[in-house]
């Protein structure tokens, strides 16, 4: 395309106008008229015609929120005409042209209306708290929808702006440079170094005469440390103020002491100081991080908090901040809101104030649908029972296996193993050499060609990104460095001057994974068309991509990224585009945006969810090159991942169905899919949260995570046989069909679910046998849950193992575990009930309604998703619970072979499962309980 692609793209962008998805047959009207024009003469149609559906047919979901009801006023909706939208148009020219219509519509604008019009109207007398989440996806664009909020709430009157990002320097001044381009308007320049000038950047050059102050500046010692503090005379309430600052202790003191000396207002009951007619906005980036207090606070008898409890001093810090100011809004972001979500939402003291669970709103900003998440990578199963639709993984992930000696997780051998021996000063050895393991080897070629790959299609230069992600050693890090440097240098040497008489040439080398290795591009280019469609451009020739990869591999540059300022990937200042391979850990995973990542070689592990998905910087948008994306990961990682991916799903599918039901922020987080071996967050964060509230109405609970003793095992079969025995009616059925005994009593069911002999696993938090007896106990109060229908199951296979159950031959049934290696002290199957089951003591009647429930569901999801699929035949689990009666409850017992899911074999290899499926209630109680404190052994590597 010519040197006018911008202006082409930006022509066609103002002929199809904004909002909504555009048809290819609109885009194509408008591209045969704009290369029509002289002034776009030689533009690449086809090219231009694939940006731009890119951009256009894009579809993404509206927001769903939760709200509180602490006393907010509506405000927004009356008080919009008189506003003076002046840094949110500028913001909106400089963001829109960038992103897909419909993200820009939904993803940013309204979802920013909807986050302000939940704070406070600035302008509002008294005093206000406004406390907020914001839940999004990783690298899906968080800090362009909060630079859009910071514009909106300054327009509005918010005076003063406090941006917390992570606890390193790169990070935060990276959110420096990307808050100077979308909102200040200049580069923000040190304060007492003399360089004072106007420097525009962003959307000062849409329009300079919009100002704002800073506190803060992009550069190293730009934080609001103690020399720029001494020198900050700028007082609250003139020109908006902006902070960027990380959660430090020094600076955060820094802060609280300029604030405390604004606080010039007392609350006469309680003599509190605080800032008086200034509106504040504090935005927490990464909110799940230090911000948490992870001290226990503890609650007397009446549910009241201790108020001698001592914060952990960054949460204390922010809640000080907060508390300095009459009129307050807290918004948090994150991507794991595993950890904000177990806040207890009555912490509190009187010295700090409210602790920062999100009490007035919770947004879920849903990802547009040309996000490359976890769901895309990793794949999903299809799980019709808790709304998940099965996913197809792109083929983008290599399976690592050469970095370790053994697969040992005690292994302290080999180049990069599980457990480094002596850590910081492991010296990475494959094969007796200090050299990269092949794995790294083909990963860097792989970059190599997918970054030629990008500037042959390119419209526009563009940034390329290798993560390489192996220690959190830094010392480690610096001689993975030099490795990969001596093996660059080597390639490039190939590449130009030729191989001597190395065989097999480099070019052969490059050639085999461009057309010939399993997973070759060609074949992965195949794989991505297949599964996305049109979105996936077709792939240049080789002989293209050979003429182009010499001068490519030149201008790749090594780089470490080990948090200090210095290490900033300054893709501003590289227009023409930075090629970059940077090798980091800790500084790497969280918040730090690698600008066209495409190939990423991961080895580091921890086993916490959030910890997890934050070292996910592989997801995000890759719109042109998804199909020459690679990331490098061991295969125990793979599933983890996976995990994860259902885990983060299943929690949006509950988030929606709380939304459904005009749900509460405090209702949020109840139902985390467990594992055997990660947790959901780290088990100090847990401890804030250990006070719960579930309610079972129209849930199922199932028993999925067993104790490997034998003993154990046999005592609950035992139990569930002598319980069964002592029934007062007489069962019927068969072994292909199972045997059901009706009208049992509540009283009969909590008789097993209270007895001595049958116990749950301590990890089963849903499925706790006394919880559940509570629950039922709560509905039997009120006239529900008083006629039960219990159901033995039984495989009807022919190849079924047979034993005998209360006397009955069963067959018993199979489930898909967790791979061994996995299991523990514990093993752990996916799913327990078989949705046939549910239906048992149903009437034709209901079945219908339920079928038809189900149906309407299927048809309100995205056409995308329905798109070559036909409707459900057979009711979901939740319709047929919204239609059994709510007397009616089911219990359902399930033998499972134990040798099918590789336990230690218990009497006659009979594992005991229960569940029970709950009907709908809309007079449900609400049951309180406590999680175990510990979750199990943090990660070995220290990640909180």
């Amino acid at each position: 395309m010519n040197s006018c692609s911008s202006n082409v793209i930006g022509m066609c962008q103002l002929m199809l106008g904004g909002g909504g998805v555009v048809s290819s047959e609109r885009i194509a009207e408008v591209v045969d008229q704009v290369c029509g024009m002289k002034a776009f003469e030689g533009v690449d149609r086809a090219e231009l015609q694939r940006v731009l559906e890119e951009r256009f047919t894009v579809y993404m979901p509206p927001a769903l929120i939760l709200d509180g009801d602490d006393g907010h006023e509506d405000w927004l909706d009356q008080k919009r005409p008189e506003i003076s939208w002046k840094f949110w148009d500028r913001y909106k020219l400089h963001i829109s042209p960038k992103m897909p219509a419909m993200s820009f519509d939904l993803g940013v604008d309204r979802v920013t209306s909807d986050v302000l019009s939940r704070l406070e109207d600035p302008e509002r007398p008294g005093m206000w708290d406004r406390r907020g989440l914001v839940v999004g996806h990783v690298q899906s664009g968080k800090t362009a929808n909060y630079t859009g909020l910071i514009a909106k709430a300054a327009d509005a009157g918010y005076k003063v702006i406090i941006v917390l990002t992570g606890m390193h320097e790169s990070l935060r001044c990276q959110t420096q440079i990307r808050l100077d381009e979308g909102f200040l308007g200049r580069k923000s320049q040190p304060r007492g170094s003399g360089a004072q000038s106007f420097v525009p950047t962003g959307v000062g050059l849409l329009d300079p005469s919009v100002r704002a102050n800073t506190g803060t500046s992009r550069f190293q010692g730009g934080d609001f440390n103690a020399a720029v503090a001494a020198q900050f005379g700028i007082s609250p309430g003139g020109l908006p103020l902006l902070f960027v600052v990380k959660k430090n202790s020094s600076v955060l003191k820094n802060i609280i002491s300029w604030i405390t000396t604004a606080a010039v207002a007392h609350d006469p009951e309680t003599g509190r100081k605080f800032v008086p007619g200034v509106p504040v906005l504090v935005v927490d980036d990464e909110a799940d991080q230090a911000s948490v207090d992870t001290g226990r606070q503890k609650f007397d008898e009446y549910g009241q908090p201790d108020p001698e409890h001592n914060p952990k001093t960054i949460n204390r810090q922010i809640r000080q901040i907060l508390r300095l100011f009459e009129r307050v809004a807290y918004v948090g972001y994150t991507a794991t809101p595993f950890a904000n979500i177990f806040i207890h939402d009555k912490g509190s003291t009187p010295d700090h104030g409210d602790d920062l669970f999100p009490r007035s709103f919770i947004v879920n900003i849903p990802h547009p649908d040309n996000y490359v998440g976890p769901a895309k990578v990793f794949g999903l199963d299809n799980d019709p029972e808790v709304g998940l639709v099965g996913v197809e993984a792109l083929p983008l992930v290599r399976t690592v296996s050469d970095h370790a000696d053994t697969d040992d997780d005690e292994e302290t051998e080999g180049w990069m193993p599980p457990r480094q021996h002596a850590k910081t000063a492991h010296i990475p050895l494959y094969d007796g050499e200090s050299r990269v393991p092949p794995s790294l080897r083909e990963a860097i070629l792989s970059f190599l060609l997918a970054a030629t790959v990008r500037s042959v299609r390119a419209l526009a230069p563009a940034h390329n990104s290798m993560l390489i992600h192996v220690t959190r050693f830094t010392d480690v890090q610096k001689r993975v460095a030099v490795q990969v440097e001596t093996e660059l240098k080597d390639t490039v040497r190939r590449l130009v001057y030729g191989d001597g008489s190395r065989t097999p040439s480099i070019v052969d080398e490059m050639r085999g994974l461009w057309e010939l290795s399993e997973g070759s591009f060609i074949e992965t280019n195949l794989g991505c068309a297949r599964i996305l469609g049109s979105d996936v451009p077709d792939l240049p020739s080789w002989d293209e991509v050979q003429a182009a990869l010499p001068q490519l591999a030149k201008s790749v540059r090594v780089k470490i990224i080990n948090g200090e300022a210095a290490d900033i990937l300054d893709y501003e200042e590289h227009k023409e585009g930075l090629n970059v391979i940077a090798i980091g850990g800790d500084k790497l995973s969280r918040g730090l945006t690698l600008e066209g990542l495409s190939v990423s070689y991961f080895l580091r592990s921890s086993k916490m969810y959030d910890t997890l998905m934050q070292m996910g910087r592989w997801f995000g948008y890759r719109d042109g090159y998804v199909d020459v994306c690679r990331l490098y990961i061991p295969s125990e990682l793979i599933e983890w991942f996976g995990h994860i991916a259902m885990a983060s799903e299943e929690l949006r599918v509950e988030f929606e169905k709380m939304v459904a039901n005009n749900g509460t922020p405090t209702e949020y987080g109840l139902k985390v899919r467990a594992h055997p071996v990660l947790l959901v967050t780290s088990a100090v964060k847990m401890a804030n949260g250990t006070t719960m509230k579930l309610s079972f109405s129209g849930d199922v609970a199932e028993t999925i995570i067993f104790d490997r003793n034998p003993d154990w095992l046999d005592r609950n079969r035992e139990t569930t046989e002598a319980w069964l025995d002592g029934l007062c009616t007489r069962a019927s059925g068969t072994k292909a069909g199972g045997y059901i005994w009706n009208d049992v009593t509540s009283g009969e069911v909590l008789q097993l679910l209270k007895s001595s002999g049958y116990r749950t696993h301590k990890d089963a938090r849903r499925a706790d046998a006394a919880i559940l007896a509570r629950y039922i106990e709560a509905q039997v109060a009120i006239g529900e849950l008083t006629d039960w229908t219990v159901k033995l199951c039984s495989s009807g296979l022919s190849d079924a193992k047979s034993s005998a159950v209360c006397g009955k031959a069963v067959g018993l049934i199979r489930r898909q575990p967790f791979p061994v290696r996995q299991q523990r002290d514990r093993y752990t199957i996916r799913r327990l009930v078989s949705p046939s089951d549910e239906r048992t003591g149903i009437g034709t009647v209901q079945l219908d309604d339920a079928l038809a429930s189900t149906r309407e569901r299927w048809f309100r999801k995205p056409e995308k998703e329905r798109d070559g699929k036909q409707p459900p035949d057979n009711a979901g689990g939740r319709e047929i619970r919204a239609v059994r009666g709510k007397n009616n409850g089911l219990l359902l017992l399930y033998p499972l072979n134990s040798a099918e899911l590789g336990s230690p074999q218990p009497e006659r290899g009979v594992v005991m499962g229960l569940a029970i499926s709950f009907p709908a209630s809309d007079t449900a109680k609400e049951i309180t309980y406590r999680v175990n404190k510990v979750y199990g052994r943090e990660d070995d590597d220290g990640d909180a």
